[in-house]
């Protein structure tokens, strides 16, 4: 008789070290299952409360989260290495959250009911798809969990969800905390690797909420099926600075950029300028990038591999200039995944590093002759998340702003959000809504009702 031998654990490092720092579980098909199980029992129930009542379970479970605000930093860091002033001002985003959509589902709107065929009374019911599998990144563990929970769970939806392989840390304790608040098996975590997403994928779930790679998008788009999918796959942003900018551009750029050591699917990532500014902005934008030192402004790169991908992008540019700010990790912290802020000047427009995400603190620089060739160039890749134009003329950049082809667009500013206002991408960068209001209807189907009224006797 032959015995399966136990799954091995995910071993975790902290990667402002590189040190290890302890294990996590492995979830495999039974514990998979045993989830969406859980979680299809308890749907019944969590969708039959009123959005009153569930409003009133997720302010609890906001409470919870603000009460122990400083256990969830505490593990924000320990899996990322973010600074703690970001990971605190992110526990923050994630209470705002959860407390905006326990009142969103109360106003939400349908389309026009009435005579609409006489003789007939109609209306639409919104209705929750079911359970949500949930798969989020290592960037942000908690902030783009609640991105994805708060709106599902609010629609009347269970989820399971399963945090990246090397943050699982803060999932897990929501998890733990929503067994209390919202009862059990509402909202489930699975914990693991890449198997363990595919394995949620191609669970029972009714729905998969994705964020993550272009390439891991696509294998979790075709493994759902017929299946609901919401998918947000990065950005590549761009930023179209014309001469008349303001002067706290660059500082703003370089802010932005380094922000979460640039990890952020919206982040700035292609400056654009035109011919009489170009040096200007490379000069502003050295000078940045200068003073935002890895280690003392900024944090660690997440993983081994996403700083090979940073190392490859750097070494495989045709850049003619190449501008390295300086690393300052503390003292026991050298071997930790850190990389410098950079510029990268006079790169060809086909270089990797513009075509492809480059997902940490480095921008690119291209010159454009012209506005609309300017604008061609910022369109000119597959992503479409989120992109930027900096100038004085509020006319001329909100044109250009239109004329984006991104989810999301600044002007005179960058990655400026708020749970109010939608985010989502197109093209390469998925579909789907995040954030606002609208991201309820991610997570319900309308239901359309017609009663023949009595005929006249």
């Amino acid at each position: 008789m032959s015995t399966s031998s136990p799954t091995p654990p995910v071993d975790l490092t902290d990667p402002r070290t590189g040190a290890p720092r302890g294990t996590s579980v492995r979830s495999r098909l039974p514990e998979v299952r045993a989830a969406v199980s859980a979680a299809r029992s308890a749907l019944p129930g969590w969708r039959a409360l009123t959005p009153r009542d569930r409003g009133r379970r997720l302010d609890r479970l906001a409470g919870l989260v603000e009460e122990h605000a400083a256990e969830y930093a505490a593990r924000e860091r320990a899996g990322t290495g973010k600074p703690e002033t970001e990971a605190v001002g992110e526990i923050e985003q994630v209470v705002d959250l959860f407390r905006f959509y326990a009142t969103a589902a109360r106003t939400r709107t349908a389309p026009a009911a009435g005579s609409l065929v006489e003789g007939h009374e109609s209306w639409v019911r919104w209705e929750p798809v079911g359970v949500v599998g949930a798969v989020v990144p290592w960037n942000y563990p908690l902030l783009m969990a609640a991105w994805r929970c708060a709106p599902a769970l609010a629609a009347g939806n269970t989820v399971v969800a399963k945090p990246a392989e090397t943050t699982p840390d803060s999932l897990l304790l929501l998890a733990e905390h929503a067994g209390s608040a919202l009862g059990a098996d509402v909202l489930r975590c699975v914990p693991g690797d890449r198997e363990t997403g595919r394995l949620l994928v191609e669970s029972a779930v009714d729905m998969v909420a994705f964020t993550g790679s272009g390439h891991a998008g696509a294998d979790v788009a075709g493994r759902a099926g017929t299946r609901r999918v919401s998918l947000e796959l990065g950005g590549n942003a761009p930023a179209i600075v014309l001469p008349d900018a303001p002067a706290d551009t660059w500082t703003s750029l370089a802010d932005a950029v380094t922000y979460n050591a640039g990890q952020s699917c919206a982040a700035p990532a292609r400056v654009i300028t035109l011919a009489e500014n170009h040096e200007a902005a490379v000069e502003g934008l050295a000078a940045a990038l200068a003073a935002r030192v890895a280690g003392r402004d900024f944090g660690p790169l997440n993983n081994p591999d996403q700083a090979e991908r940073y190392d490859r992008l750097v070494a495989s540019s045709g850049a003619r200039r190449n501008l390295v700010a300086e690393i300052a990790p503390a003292p026991g912290e050298e071997a930790g995944h850190w990389r410098p802020a950079r510029l990268l000047a006079d790169v060809p427009d086909d270089d990797p590093a513009v075509t492809e995400e480059v997902f940490g603190p480095l921008l690119t620089v291209q010159k454009a002759d012209g506005v609309e060739a300017a604008l061609a160039l910022a369109n000119g890749v597959p992503q479409a998340l989120a992109a930027s134009v900096w100038t004085s003329d509020l006319t001329a950049g909100l044109r250009l702003a239109a004329a984006l082809d991104a989810g999301e667009a600044w002007l005179n500013c960058h990655l400026v959000q708020t749970a109010e206002l939608p985010h989502g991408g197109r093209g390469a960068s998925g579909h789907g809504t995040d954030l606002s209001a609208l991201a309820l209807q991610e997570y319900q189907r309308p239901k359309t009702v017609t009663v023949r009224l009595a005929r006249p006797s």
